[in-house]
């Protein structure tokens, strides 16, 4: 059986922001604030500083026009200060020197520790603005103890950051590659089959019946590789390659646009390098 080398070394995991950022007890932020880092959250964007060799998270006082509308949430130590976290409204109009990134920009324009902790606090505040209400009955709820909970404050319920997992799968026969294509990428871009896992799943159930669903190929000798957080908003998407066992492709339109085998050779544009699906395809088709 062959061996693959392990994919971890991808943006939006920890290993780029680990000697950088220390995780803390989760706060809102008193009104004396000590001077600390800023991670300011529009959409799929992080606000930047225009600094002299590349956009920069923020540091200090921000200026009176993007005052947080609400106690900004303290989450830990950036490069030894607090790091501050707050979103702002789609339509909020930025002034300079401050400059809009987008995180899943089709061309990655910021290092990989700033992506990363963009690809954090998204995260986290896509949670907080999830879980402000109890499930069960309804009633408010509030961060308790040194773990990103909340508990609400009626019935003391506990509910946890929710992380959707989905299989991704790089399909191999001889010498071509299965790829998909959905209506909403952009015109031309083809990437690998992927889906959320169902219950009662495991992950390579997961792999085979995705693919399976979407273009009609039944695969085997699926073999895990790597993983890859992936903050739009909150999931894990956990790679595998496998091989061609049968059927004839047949193109599920209600999910995807197009699928097709392409020879390895002749590749059709593909999504950013940031993502687990590229850095699976530039490592298993070369």
């Amino acid at each position: 059986m062959p061996v693959y080398p392990d994919l971890i070394n991808i943006p939006f995991n920890n290993i780029f922001i680990k000697d950088l950022f220390v995780p803390g007890v989760p706060h809102y932020a008193s009104e004396r604030l000590e001077p600390g880092y800023w991670a300011i959250i529009q959409g799929n964007n992080i606000l930047l500083l225009s600094g002299a060799v590349r956009p920069e998270l923020p540091f200090g006082a921000l200026p009176d026009w993007l005052t947080p509308s609400e106690e900004p949430l303290e989450i830990g130590l950036w490069r030894g200060r607090p790091l501050r976290i707050f979103p702002v409204d789609k339509e909020f109009t930025l002034q300079p020197p401050f400059v809009a990134e987008a995180l899943n920009a089709v061309v990655q324009t910021i290092d990989n520790a700033t992506l990363g902790i963009g690809g954090v606090a998204r995260q986290i505040l896509h949670w907080e603005l999830q879980s402000r209400f109890c499930s069960l009955c309804g009633g408010r709820t509030n961060p308790f103890s040194r773990e990103w909970g909340r508990q609400c404050s009626l019935c003391n319920a506990k509910q946890f950051p929710k992380i959707s997992p989905c299989a991704i799968v790089l399909v191999r026969r001889d010498d071509e590659v299965l790829l998909v294509r959905n209506s909403a990428w952009p015109a031309g871009r083809y990437s690998l089959a992927a889906g959320f896992l169902s219950l009662g799943e495991s992950l390579e159930e997961c792999a085979a019946r995705e693919v399976r669903e979407e273009t009609g190929i039944e695969i085997c000798e699926i073999t895990y590789v790597g993983s890859q957080s992936w903050p739009f908003p909150s999931q894990i998407m956990t790679g595998f390659v496998a091989a061609y066992a049968g059927g004839e492709l047949i193109v599920d339109h209600k999910e995807l646009e197009d699928a097709r085998w392409f020879p390895v050779s002749q590749l059709p544009t593909l999504p950013p390098t940031r993502s687990i699906a590229r850095r699976m395809i530039d490592t298993f088709c070369c």
